[in-house]
């Protein structure tokens, strides 16, 4: 793990002290900040190291076949049940089972999750008969839990049992002083994989890295490096190379939501529809035109707006009204269901709660 920061020092100290013990371990931050990382470090340090570490996307797998992907089920469980199979905690039994993104799993699952934390044991879908296992979970999640607790969507027993311990990772603007040392070691795997000569990187340039935003985190940079390295394959990474890419970068992403600060608690100010922001902008252009054309009269043969009537300049649909009524538009066709409103408008569930109280939709 990389990183010479007072944070990063804590997470390793954290997990040296947990990994050989048998503690179920709660990591937190947002996405691409490295959670499986370390749920990897943890697994290698401990005394099941040599038995299999069984990673499981919640969030991946769809909540028909939920259970049955987690405890497998016994031949006729269902129509195409012709063999008894495996789940993933049976296939780690002696080893660890990473649950990431645990905060989008089904709530009926979770309460079969506690029970093998609880008590060891789990049963196959279509089985009567409870097996026992011998597992040590390690969860992750980019969710607020607690949040997630207070609207119903995460059982609290289960929350309390996972947060035994609870690791956060800051994102990688909260460390800026360990990017100089990700862009070294990113630069050598990326190089010697693709056998690329490493190049240098000037001073200028490494600011540069230093001071973007980096949503994405870890994972973000990492990317951003590659593609460099491949386009200016042999080339010195000076400013502005790089400047020129990010500007790359920059401009792909332009409809994503707004990038500002962000606190420890991981308040994100995400727009709800990137769509809006170009309604706010053509209302705006549309504004500007209006007041010109009262103060200088119609355009040589600009009379699209004779005989109609002019919106007054006052008169501007606010961005938050317009998100207001995306929400109650997408909560309407899912019937009030908050995970499917949150797929429908391309944002997370824990900003549509947000929004939902903001706007005193509740």
């Amino acid at each position: 793990m990389v990183g010479k920061t007072q944070q990063m020092e804590q997470v390793r100290a954290v997990i040296k002290q947990v990994a050989p013990t048998d503690i179920t371990v709660l990591i937190t931050g947002e996405s691409g900040t490295g959670k499986e990382l370390v749920a990897n470090a943890i697994h290698q340090l401990s005394p099941r190291a040599d038995k299999p570490m069984i990673t499981v996307n919640c969030g991946a797998i769809p909540e028909g076949i939920f259970e049955s992907e987690i405890f497998g089920h016994v031949r006729g469980a269902f129509t195409s049940a012709d063999r008894t199979r495996k789940g993933y905690f049976e296939m780690a039994d002696g080893g660890t089972v990473f649950l990431d993104e645990i905060g989008e799993m089904p709530l009926e699952a979770q309460a079969k999750i506690l029970r093998v934390l609880e008590m060891g044991e789990f049963m196959k879908v279509g089985s009567s008969r409870p097996e026992k296992v011998n597992v040590r979970v390690v969860a992750a999640t980019n969710r607020d839990l607690i949040e997630a607790v207070g609207t119903g969507d995460f059982r609290q027993d289960l929350y309390f049992r996972l947060k035994a311990v609870n690791i956060f990772l800051p994102p990688l603007r909260e460390r800026k002083d360990d990017i100089p040392l990700l862009v070294e070691a990113f630069l050598a795997e990326i190089c010697e994989r693709n056998e690329i000569p490493k190049p240098e990187v000037s001073p200028g340039a490494m600011t540069l890295l230093r001071n973007a935003y980096w949503e994405g985190n870890v994972r973000e940079l990492r990317h951003f490096l590659e593609s460099l390295v491949i386009l200016e394959r042999g080339r010195a990474l000076d400013e502005d190379i790089v400047g020129r890419h990010l500007v790359r970068s920059e401009q792909r992403t332009s409809f994503l939501p707004v990038h500002v600060p962000k606190g420890t608690a991981g308040m994100d100010r995400e727009l709800l529809i990137p769509m809006l922001l170009e309604l706010k902008r053509d209302i705006g252009e549309i504004k500007s035109y209006l007041q010109y054309m009262s103060r200088s009269g119609p355009l040589p043969g600009s009379n699209w707006y004779q005989d109609s009537e002019i919106i007054p300049t006052e008169a501007q649909v606010s961005l938050e009204e317009m998100e207001k009524e995306q929400i109650l538009k997408a909560l309407r066709e899912v019937r009030g269901n908050r995970r499917k409103a949150a797929n429908i408008l391309g944002i997370s569930e824990r900003t549509l709660y947000r929004k939902i109280k903001e706007y005193g939709l509740q």
